[in-house]
């Protein structure tokens, strides 16, 4: 059972047109054990496809979890998608979830442990670290995110092995900053 001074997640699930994969997500995100209370922010940005009607019936069939829905009436980008949800966050740590199950949530208690055990504000997921089946990328786009990653590296003075990071976990003061 959840106490009121547990830790709070909150999920930042960008949607354009994932009308295919959004319902499957969810799914997933709330199978997944974790020791925290959790809400979901569903950003739809001007989805064509009728992911909208996805987002209400996801609304309708978990009543318990608190679900923030907005709805953007011109597609903004997934920049903007996020600036927005980031706005709704309620919990100390959060998570940006891509709709299209490219990331596996049930990868969130490994992700999470190094914030939850103090040990850091900001938990990048990388598909080129780890022994774990990964998803195929075609060569070129990942000689060129090599390359952008090497380029970013001797920019900002870090050690990431994937600039364009899968997962991406952060207290929510590190958000708010």
């Amino acid at each position: 059972m959840i106490r009121p001074n547990d830790k709070k997640l909150s999920i930042v699930v960008p949607v354009y047109n994932e009308k295919d994969t959004l319902a499957e997500c969810v799914r997933r995100v709330l199978m997944v054990k974790l020791p925290l209370y959790r809400e979901l922010i569903l950003i739809d940005d001007a989805s064509t496809d009728g992911s909208d009607k996805v987002i209400q019936e996801i609304c309708c069939e978990h009543p318990s979890v608190p679900i923030h829905v907005v709805t953007h009436p011109k597609n903004q980008g997934k920049g903007a998608a996020l600036r927005d949800g980031f706005a709704h966050v309620n919990g100390d740590i959060v998570i940006i979830q891509d709709a299209d199950l490219e990331y596996d949530p049930a990868d969130y208690p490994r992700l999470l442990k190094p914030i939850l055990d103090g040990r850091a504000d900001v938990v990048y997921g990388s598909r080129f670290v780890g022994s774990e089946e990964k998803r195929v990328l075609f060569y070129w786009h990942s000689l060129g995110n090599k390359f952008l990653t090497t380029l970013s590296n001797m920019c900002t003075n870090l050690n990431l092995t994937d600039m364009e990071t899968c997962y991406k976990i952060f207290r929510r003061e590190v958000v708010e900053k």
